[in-house]
């Protein structure tokens, strides 16, 4: 049955901040109190979404979470009225209210691990919504995200979406960043890559300085979850040493596709068992390893090579390169590119795009997509109005300039309108999408 691999992107909402809440993600924390642009950061998501639509390629949009999230505010103590309690969270103690205000979904890589029906045991296709406990602004997310996937994937007889694994912290699970499908094509069986940072019940190596965020009991537990055979499961663990160098994520170290796979040459702990093992699980495996004399892994932290994407528009014989625009701008980086893309390279053609709203927040292209495998049959039970064309990037983009603000400061989380502007702005999105009332306030008389 014919199988294409979409990407959903995540719309980024409303209250794109810079806080600087992600301990161990080094742009986050370096980017820390700086005026954000939400209405750029939007619009430099469609832009990609847009394009790579343009080029063949399935490409869907998952919406925003409402923030600020009053909610979560309640729970941790803050009474009165909506606006009281974003004005009695902002004089107690401003990072919670920053935490309940993070628009942090915007990078969906985060939002689940997702297995595609021709590899599960019942035929259909899975997601786990991470749990994502490492971090307080992302914890508050999985149930939002359990919701609207539920709206995306609606015919139960196609997609399992799943409760996210327990909320503890040997079960700490990020989801698809740490995860990568390989498979000779992408509507052949595939082999499940799943990278931890440390063991969660059990000695081992970790990382010093910074938190490995992902456990092998959690990429464990969601591979029994997807019905993955296990030998159709590598499980490898990441360099502790990267993470201390701000590789918080596999992704922001590797990245795959099909049978591509594109690595830093200290990505792994143990790179050639795990090489060793994809080779003979993936026939025609293409690994291509960047050596650590030709990118350092701080030119690979600070231009996101591996946070590409990799994909592969129709008719094309190799892979083409979704880079931010800093893989273009950093020497290193920019000269591996040229040496590895053309005709008779390992990729075909390398697009740079202006991603700094993210980028400077810690996400690249690659965070703000959640590879989907589906065949027609799936893809044909997909809720369509969330699927990407140039009318329906169009109609968002008018959207995003409508509701969004253009600037953004840390002190502006204060201010009660927000709430207001955002409610307003997902309600005639949740129409626009058919999503269905998938936000606490709309259900809330």
């Amino acid at each position: 049955m014919p199988t294409s691999e979409a990407n959903f992107d995540g719309l980024v909402g409303p209250t794109h901040n810079y806080a600087g809440l992600s301990y161990g993600n080094v742009a986050s924390t370096g980017n820390a109190g700086a005026v954000a642009s939400p209405r750029r950061a939007a619009r430099q998501g469609l832009d990609k979404m847009r394009a790579l639509a343009g080029l063949g390629l399935v490409q869907g949009v998952l919406p925003p979470q409402e923030r600020p999230d009053v909610r979560f505010l309640r729970r941790i103590g803050f009474g009165g009225t909506d606006a009281q309690v974003i004005e009695r969270a902002a004089k107690a103690d401003p990072t919670l209210l920053a935490v309940a205000c993070s628009a942090s979904a915007m990078w969906t890589a985060n939002a689940a691990t997702v297995a595609p029906s021709a590899d599960t045991a019942d035929g259909r296709v899975h997601f786990v919504p991470a749990n994502l406990i490492d971090k307080a602004h992302r914890a508050i997310e999985p149930a939002q995200t359990r919701r609207a996937l539920e709206a995306v994937f609606r015919d139960r007889a196609r997609f399992a979406v799943h409760a996210p694994l327990p909320a503890s912290v040997p079960f700490g699970d990020e989801g698809a960043a740490n995860h990568t499908r390989l498979a000779p094509e992408v509507g052949a069986p595939g082999v499940h890559l799943f990278v931890h940072g440390r063991r969660g019940l059990a000695p081992g190596p970790r990382p010093e300085r910074f938190p490995a965020r992902q456990t092998l009991e959690a990429s464990e537990a969601v591979a029994r979850l997807c019905g993955l055979p296990a030998a159709r499961c590598v499980h490898a663990q990441q360099d502790p040493a990267v993470i201390d160098a701000g590789v918080f994520h596999n992704d922001v170290i590797s990245v795959g596709h099909e049978r591509w796979l594109l690595h830093h040459e200290r990505a792994f702990l143990d790179t050639e068992s795990v090489l060793g093992a994809l080779s003979s699980a993936v026939d025609g495996l293409i690994a291509l390893e960047v050596p650590d004399a030709a990118v350092s892994v701080d030119d690979a932290v600070r231009s996101y090579l591996f946070n590409s994407q990799l994909v592969r528009p129709p008719g094309d014989a190799a892979p083409t390169l979704i880079a931010p625009l800093e893989c273009e701008q950093i020497e290193p980086v920019r000269s591996w590119i040229e040496a590895h893309v053309g005709d008779g390279a390992p990729l075909a053609a390398v697009r740079y795009f202006d991603l700094r709203e993210s980028m400077q927040n810690g996400g690249g292209p690659a965070c703000l997509r959640l590879r989907v495998v589906l065949s027609d049959a799936d893809r044909a039970a997909v809720n369509d109005r969330c699927l990407i064309d140039d009318a329906t990037a169009t109609a968002l983009e008018a959207w995003v300039d409508a509701h969004y603000r253009d600037e953004l400061a840390p002190a502006d989380l204060a201010d009660p309108q927000l709430l207001d502007e955002s409610r307003v702005a997902l309600d005639a999105l949740t129409q626009r999408l058919d999503l269905g009332s998938i936000y606490p306030f709309q259900r809330t008389p």
